[in-house]
């Protein structure tokens, strides 16, 4: 396979588990293709090598510097603006674990703090509501601190974490 065909075949599996960590193809594909770059791309340069949309190519990157994946940088003599990521793998793991933490799993830990609070009218089926969203609450919860704890850990975090689990 050739370095043109092993790109487009990295990037579009890149594009494709995207929605496993919470973000779309295209803003998957222009992390892909930063991350595979030797040097910060330009917002033109990106859109040429994924022919996408400048607006496309905008919004995307605009939300990845929002989850805190790609920067912005200064290229001497250039007045594009360009963009780099993160490069380290366990970093940028990290990165995204702690993102969608915050973004999905705290919010529906909100939700069942306030659907478990509801009156208890002593009915069977309001007891039960009560119970499985405490439970199911608890459970999120845990699964949250863990997932906070893993992700606190600077250095081959994940790695790190798994070990400690399996002892």
């Amino acid at each position: 396979m050739e370095y043109q065909e092993a790109k487009e075949k990295f990037i579009s599996t890149w594009g494709s588990l995207g929605s496993l960590w919470g973000i779309n193809k295209a803003m998957a594909q222009i992390q892909a293709l930063l991350f595979i770059s030797t040097h910060p791309l330009s917002m033109e340069d990106i859109m040429e090598d994924l022919k996408i949309s400048r607006g496309n190519t905008s919004m995307n990157l605009r939300q990845l510097m929002d989850w805190g994946i790609v920067t912005k940088v200064l290229v001497s003599g250039e007045r594009k603006e360009f963009f780099t990521t993160e490069k380290d793998v366990q970093e940028l793991a990290r990165i995204v674990a702690k993102e969608r933490s915050r973004r999905e799993i705290r919010p529906v830990i909100k939700v069942l703090e306030d659907v478990s609070t509801i009156k208890d009218d002593g009915t069977e089926k309001t007891k039960e509501l009560i119970k499985q969203t405490k439970a199911l609450n608890q459970l999120t919860q845990d699964l949250d601190i863990l997932m906070n704890k893993m992700v606190n850990q600077k250095q081959n975090w994940l790695t790190k974490s798994v070990l400690k689990l399996m002892k």
